[in-house]
């Protein structure tokens, strides 16, 4: 207290003062330290950038191009990958895949198949037809290609020929010329449906096919169609004829229906069978009892009889034999 009694007033204290220099000092210490270190990093990483690199680097930097290591590597990443899906048996599902995305993306674009239109078929169905070229539901008429279509058609031994046409956005006519079953061919015990060229259209399974003439023998297949054309001109001889057999690749015999076996000639095939008609017209020849016919000879005709046929023979010439008189020696 000062004498009248009021408070003594506080001289202002300098600790303000100084914390306001100290703070400013160590705020310019910082500064300087951190500027040095920016400054020690932009010299060490230019001193690196300076430091030369060997010479096998330096000639891949100078002639290699630029992220090579990157498609490498990416490279052989999908050559790694390939590798796995063909050795682990997932090509085909793959490659499926791939092709149902591509025509996915396709048919959402507009380019779905609408409607096909297939002419020409008679004995395969429609779907048959759509199965051996391929086409299903999936498909695209984008990514359809036609020529594999058409490909894949004529592998079938019904399609003789066939085209494919693409019409945008989504119609596909698909056009076929189907083979037409001829004659049914055994050989080997197996009996198969045949065109007339010779192609094997599929196994003998149905009755359907059942009233087709039957040729027996290999070869019999390609030189069915001359034969049996051939035969047709005799009637006669055509409806008492089972089948035909081709013997040796080289010449035919007929079994008959009742069994009969006729041996013809490898030449002059047409002027036998002239003959086969006109004896059995004249003289009911398939009628008789006989085993076996041999036309073989151009200038003759050999009947083998049966063997009840043979001993009734024998007996009648047995009867015929004049009988000796007395006296006679």
């Amino acid at each position: 207290m000062d004498g009248a009694g009021r408070l003594a007033r506080s001289q202002r204290s300098p600790r303000p003062q100084a914390d306001l220099k100290a703070a400013a000092l160590g705020a310019v210490i910082l500064l300087r330290e951190w500027l040095g270190f920016r400054k020690g990093r932009a010299t060490v990483k230019r001193s690196v950038e300076r430091a030369t690199p060997p010479r096998l680097i330096a000639l891949i930097e100078r002639y290699v191009p630029r992220r090579t290591g990157v498609a490498a590597t990416v490279l052989l990443l999908l050559g790694s990958a390939g590798f796995g899906v063909v050795k682990g048996g997932h090509l085909e599902a793959f490659t499926s895949a791939l092709s149902d995305t591509r025509n996915a993306m396709a048919n959402s674009a507009g380019f779905r198949i609408t409607s096909v239109a297939i002419n020409g078929r008679k004995q395969l169905t429609q779907d048959e037809v759509l199965a051996t070229g391929g086409v299903s539901g999936r498909s695209s008429l984008l990514f359809l290609d036609a020529a594999v279509v058409r490909d894949r058609l004529k592998a079938n031994p019904w399609i003789a020929d066939a085209t494919v046409l693409k019409l945008y956005p989504g119609r596909l006519q698909i056009d076929i010329v189907e083979r037409t079953a001829f004659a049914l061919w055994q050989r080997d015990g197996r009996i198969s449906v045949i065109a007339e060229d010779g192609a094997v259209l599929e196994p003998y399974l149905s009755h359907y096919f059942l009233s087709l003439p039957l040729v027996v023998g290999n070869g019999a297949e390609s030189r069915a169609r001359d034969f049996l054309m051939l035969l047709a001109r005799y009637p006669r001889v055509r409806m008492a004829t089972k089948a035909a057999i081709f013997v040796g690749e080289r010449r035919w015999n007929l079994r008959l229906k009742d069994g009969v076996d006729i041996r013809l000639p490898e030449n002059d095939v047409g002027n036998a069978l002239a003959a086969l008609s006109r004896l059995d017209k004249e003289d009911q020849l398939f009628s008789r009892d006989i085993v076996a016919i041999d036309m073989r000879l151009p200038d003759r005709l050999t009947v083998q009889l049966s063997e009840d046929a043979a001993k009734a023979r024998e007996e009648l010439f047995k009867d015929k034999k004049p009988k000796k008189k007395a006296g006679d020696a």
